[in-house]
């Protein structure tokens, strides 16, 4: 697809789940393939990004002209971490209006006088950007689509939107298969985001989705953020659907210190202060609890969460974020969202640590004192929970973080559900008697904890390069840069 030292464009969409694994993806094709990367987004997006940069990098940042307010956005709004949920899909129909810029920036790439880039070989691009592939093919380039999500998770989603509507009825409480993916089983209805359990086939979500995967479809190949060997039939399916090369080249996990945090968020908690408090706790006592860069839980989840951490008898660090229907950048209320007196009681005891907005999650979980991980069961923090061999608790949120989840429990043993979405309702009694299950030495536990270890000794091979030997992601990766 690319030769060596070849110039690759790369275009992740506009949130910090996407931004991070494009980053890492071009961090090991500039550093470990020699490759000239330019790598494009809106004006804010590259400012965080050129802030945060080492000076050693050479990957050029390309500003695309985005305006949030033209497009019935707040002012300022070109990242989905900086958008209240409900407005999230806007930001993504929004999107379509880049076309026009990229092309034109595309087309001044090409005709560059300066010799020190050469022209671009390829275009790399989120699955959002499929309308690229068009433009990629009439400028003589190749084009990938780089899935920042695992293969079954995006297998689920992209059978999920084909068939649309996939409930008789909004109400129906059902069990469901995809007609063109049996081997992912059956689907409860409750295992639906809230646009794909709403979805009549017609309205705007549905369509969206059909005309981007529908451009998609003309890309030359795939890259997948996952590893071969663990997600077999979601790559399997993506090859079958998509009838293009699949490079499964994961785990790409982007160090903490190498780009922003992951909520590109001032940090509350410095690594250095975080690693002497788990040093000073057990090993396998602390639950770590993080909902990812963009979701939160309603007040009453919230409240409910707070009373099982201090019934339990476990230690945690609990990232929070203002409750759903509250400015997500909003300073976080304890007396008003929380139980009474709950924090003053949790750090007379030295039992946790409560955490505004973002933490350093490798940090955490690298630490041994960590037993388990209560996820929103986003991509990037799953594969940064199973390198560390750390299980997962599983309360998915969106998109396709209930298939995910599905995943974890069913394909690797890796996870037990507490939980599904904002609106259902959790008793702090089930996510007590969850937690026990994992972190406790129950059989279910440490049947977990050895499945997690394998997975990390099977992530860990797939990304070995030394003594002659290849792991199967970097045989992907050069697969891919030699197709």
């Amino acid at each position: 697809m690319a030769q060596n030292k070849e110039h690759i464009v790369m275009f992740p969409f506009m949130a910090q789940g996407h931004i991070i694994p494009f980053l890492a993806l071009a961090q090991q094709l500039e550093q470990k393939k020699g490759c000239t990367i330019t790598l494009i987004n809106t004006p804010l997006n590259i400012k965080k990004l050129s802030s945060s940069f080492p000076p050693s990098s050479s990957i050029r940042l390309l500003e695309i002209p985005f305006k949030s307010s033209d497009h019935g956005l707040p002012p300022d709004a070109e990242n989905t971490n900086a958008l209240n949920p409900h407005l999230i899909f806007k930001l993504f129909q929004a999107s379509l209006s880049l076309k026009p810029s990229f092309k034109h920036l595309m087309h001044n790439l090409v005709h560059e006088r300066n010799g020190q880039h050469g022209r671009p070989a390829c275009i790399i691009t989120d699955i959002f950007f499929g309308w690229t592939a068009e433009i990629a093919h009439e400028l003589g380039m190749r084009h990938a689509v780089f899935s920042i999500v695992g293969g079954f998770g995006m297998a689920c989603y992209y059978s999920s939107c084909l068939h649309l509507p996939l409930l008789k009825a909004k109400s129906d409480e059902t069990e469901f298969t995809l007609p063109d993916f049996p081997e992912a089983n059956k689907f409860h209805s409750s295992q639906l985001s809230e646009n794909l359990r709403a979805s009549n086939g017609t309205d705007p979500f549905a369509l969206y989705m059909k005309k981007v995967f529908t451009e998609g479809m003309k890309t030359n190949g795939l890259i997948i953020n996952t590893v071969e060997e663990l997600d077999r039939i979601g790559t399997m399916y993506l090859r079958k659907t998509f009838n293009v090369p699949v490079w499964a080249v994961g785990p790409l996990l982007l160090s903490s210190e190498n780009g922003t945090n992951r909520a590109g968020k001032e940090a509350k908690l410095t690594p250095k202060a975080c690693k002497n408090w788990l040093d000073a706790k057990t090993p396998n006592s602390v639950l770590y609890i993080s909902f990812g860069s963009q979701n939160t839980i309603s007040k009453s989840q919230m409240m409910q969460l707070a009373m099982a951490l201090e019934a339990s008898s476990k230690n945690f660090i609990w990232v929070v974020r203002p409750p759903l229907g509250y400015d997500i950048d909003s300073e976080f209320k304890e007396d008003e969202w929380l139980p009474e007196g709950f924090v003053q009681r949790i750090k007379t005891q030295n039992k946790g640590l409560i955490v505004e907005q973002w933490a350093p999650q490798i940090e955490i979980l690298s630490h041994k004192a960590t037993s388990a991980f209560l996820s929103q069961c986003g991509w990037n923090s799953v594969m940064e929970s199973l390198i560390h061999g750390v299980p997962l608790i599983g309360w998915p949120m969106a998109t396709e973080q209930f298939f995910t989840a599905k995943y974890l429990v069913e394909q690797l043993g890796v996870c037990v559900e507490v939980a599904r979405g904002s609106s259902c309702e959790v008793r702090h009694e089930d996510i007590v008697a969850k937690m026990e299950l994992v972190m406790n030495e129950t059989e279910k536990g440490n049947q977990m904890r050895r499945k997690a270890c394998e997975a990390k000794e099977i992530f860990k091979d797939a990304i070995k390069d030394e003594d002659g030997y290849k792991g199967s992601s970097i045989k992907a990766l050069e697969d891919f840069l030699t197709a």
